[in-house]
């Protein structure tokens, strides 16, 4: 079997060079799948910008995102067997995706939706996780009562392009969504927000529409630069999510006086701590793929690249880095 990866070069962290990796056995849960499409995400963009920091020894595939066929399992793995179609987020702590063969553990993986293509179904894991994880486990807004409010900042990317209709189909919250542009709050409405406003000055904006706090926040880009509005805007014994971290403390003084819960999501935390739960994500991703295979849910692609190679890569990742994507970017091969 021979393999290919385009992974970080450890001469030069900025570049992607292709390598040849050894076959990988699978160990007591994993498959070995074969890679057919990956989407990039930020947290690729991120791992990348953290290893030309701080340097690395040896070549790194990123990668956390794919959609694939089962080639081999582990001696404990059930539900998959080789020529199963599965999808999947990964693991960060594991080589990633942008490779031709990549080891998974089964239990964060699922049967990929029938009525999706390759490239359709990778954009969807990391960001389908993330976002019901957030909203589900975290917000619990699934338990909200009619007329209870949540803002989503960042509607349009690609966690908030699923965060909006996992809450407007699965909860009673009004789904009020954050973008600056006609095209994302048009995205956004599509995709079932009730409202929509213009994130600069958003309190004021937020205002115009008769609404001084809300009782859900899931913050999806700059907690530090957000963090003043949403601590004015949650409402007493409200809760807020945030998936991005920040580089100044966050003054907590507003939260403890309205006693505000604030939760971290990050959809690797199974995985890298191998959580008595871990298999919830496989779970989480048989009822995400139910959702679409019923036409209840569509696809977040919105732009296709093809081909396996440092160039591709590279042009991925500066799209991202633009910080304009709507939607989600796939790589197919």
């Amino acid at each position: 079997m021979s393999i290919k990866a385009i992974a970080v070069d450890p001469k030069n962290p900025a570049n992607f060079i292709a390598i040849s990796p050894e076959k990988p056995t699978p160990g007591q849960y994993d498959l070995l799948v074969e890679v057919k499409a990956v989407s990039v995400n930020p947290v690729d963009t991120k791992v990348h910008a953290g290893l030309q920091k701080s340097g690395l020894q040896q070549p790194r595939i990123l990668g956390w995102d794919a959609s694939g066929i089962v080639v081999e399992v582990g001696s404990s793995v059930s539900g998959f067997k080789p020529g199963d179609e599965v999808w999947y987020a990964g693991d960060i702590t594991r080589p990633g995706s942008n490779t031709t063969h990549q080891l998974i553990d089964s239990r964060i993986t699922a049967h990929k939706p029938q009525s999706l293509n390759w490239a359709e179904a990778a954009a969807m894991p990391l960001t389908a996780l993330t976002a019901w994880e957030a909203l589900f486990e975290h917000l619990k807004i699934q338990d909200a009562a009619p007329g209870k409010t949540l803002l989503i900042i960042g509607g349009a990317g690609g966690v908030g392009s699923l965060a909006i209709p996992f809450a407007a189909q699965r909860s009673q919250v009004k789904v009020i969504a954050t973008a600056s542009r006609p095209e994302s709050a048009a995205w956004c409405r599509e995709r079932g927000a009730d409202l929509v406003v213009d994130y600069r000055d958003l309190k004021a904006n937020l205002a115009q529409q008769g609404i001084e706090n809300v009782d859900y926040i899931l913050c999806l880009n700059d907690t530090d630069g957000h963090w003043k509005a949403i601590s004015d805007l949650i409402a007493p014994m409200g809760h807020i999510c945030t998936i991005v971290e920040n580089a100044q403390p966050l003054d907590q003084n507003a939260l403890k006086l309205k006693s505000a819960a604030l939760h971290w999501e990050l959809m690797f935390t199974r995985s890298m701590f191998t959580t008595p739960d871990i298999a919830q994500q496989g779970e989480i991703l048989k009822q995400v793929a139910q959702m679409l295979d019923e036409g209840k849910l569509s696809t977040t692609l919105s732009e296709t690249l093809q081909g396996l190679t440092v160039d591709t890569l590279t042009a991925a990742h500066k799209k991202l880095l633009d910080g304009h994507m709507q939607g989600k970017l796939v790589i197919v091969y």
